[in-house]
């Protein structure tokens, strides 16, 4: 009779439970990702911010009517009335929505934490609602993954946030940034044959700030929330930056060295080189403003992607401690309250 022997399979580690896997505290959040700051001096600066943008644009919009004007005096008042409107929906309507959009609240510490998670627990409803309706309603917008949003709109519908989480954080690693990057390429696409065509430093200099501020908003648009103050200052910051950039390189002509150099090539060929000079100071400045929009455009998604994740982090956040000191403190309140009484041999006498 053959003996058989029984092989037991490797036995596989078992994984640690939930509760076994020691979350961050507040504390330990607060050290490693919290930033100090004063958080009403930066959302006025971010105001600030946005504020000069509008002198700008409003500058560089009185600049071109008043060269028309010079030219033809009824031609600029057709185009001061257009520049007008221009600004109306080109630079206070972007700005106001940017404004207007939530953001997720991360900079806490252990006495705000509780509250920031609340907040941000509702935005992600907002967002996810915003997804679904959009998705829904606007035919062909192609932004998001149909199969995503039919799981977003069951886990919205049942409560289950750790789905819903899940399935946000899906949809902003694919789709969603896949989307954003097409919005960026069209905006410095844009902003790359603008600026070639029109050969003009007030010109180029609005059209970057308009671009810039028309892309920042169709990306917060489809995000579904705007960066926190801080980063929006700094991109605000960085849309002036690039608008007084765009002024500088219609004014310069940085191309004209190069062109000196191929022109010094090809002296025997009349009116090539003055062609040359035309085609290369266009295509650099051009490139430049591409370049400088598609800057600002990838920096606009890493900050929100950053947030994004920060917020996330924050949700499994331990806030024990925060509700241990609480009750420490209340115990120690009704301790002094006991020992201010008066003690009843003290009220007899």
């Amino acid at each position: 009779m053959k003996e058989t022997s029984i092989i037991e399979a490797p036995q596989q580690p078992a994984k640690p439970s939930a509760s076994a896997v020691r979350k961050m505290s507040i504390y330990e959040y607060e050290d490693k990702y919290v930033r100090r700051e004063n958080t009403r001096a930066v959302r006025a600066f971010g105001r600030i911010a946005a504020l000069v943008i509008g002198v700008f644009l409003f500058t560089c919009f009185f600049l071109i009517t008043m060269d028309v004007v010079e030219r033809n005096l009824y031609a600029g008042i057709g185009v001061g009335a257009a520049c007008a409107v221009a600004f109306l929906f080109l630079y206070i309507v972007p700005v106001v929505r940017i404004f207007r959009t939530g953001y997720f609240v991360t900079n806490v510490n252990s006495h705000s934490a509780r509250q920031a998670q609340k907040h941000n627990r509702e935005l992600r409803h907002k967002i996810s609602a915003h997804f679904i309706e959009l998705n829904a309603t606007v035919d062909g917008v192609g932004w998001y993954d149909d199969r995503l949003i039919g799981e977003l709109a069951v886990a919205l519908h049942c409560g289950d946030e750790e789905k819903l989480k899940a399935t946000l954080s899906a949809l902003y690693a694919k789709s969603v940034k896949r989307s954003a990057r097409d919005i960026i390429t069209r905006a410095s696409l844009k902003s790359g044959l603008y600026s070639a065509l029109s050969q003009t430093s007030t010109v180029d200099a609005a059209l970057v700030a308009v671009l810039n501020l028309q892309m920042i908003k169709d990306i917060v648009f489809l995000y579904g929330f705007r960066p926190s103050d801080a980063k929006l200052m700094r991109i605000f910051a960085r849309v002036l930056q690039n608008s007084l950039v765009a002024y500088g390189l219609g004014s310069v002509r940085i191309g004209n060295s190069v062109v000196k150099t191929m022109g010094d090539m090809i002296k025997g060929i009349p009116l090539l080189g003055s062609a040359i000079s035309v085609l290369v100071d266009s295509s650099v400045q051009g490139m430049a403003n591409a370049t400088l929009t598609a800057i600002i455009g990838y920096q606009t998604i890493h900050y929100l992607n950053y947030e994004y994740k920060l917020q996330d982090i924050l949700d499994a956040v331990e806030l024990e401690s925060a509700a241990e000191l609480e009750a420490t403190c209340d115990e120690v309140r009704a301790e002094l309250k006991k020992a201010k009484r008066p003690s009843p041999e003290r009220a007899t006498a």
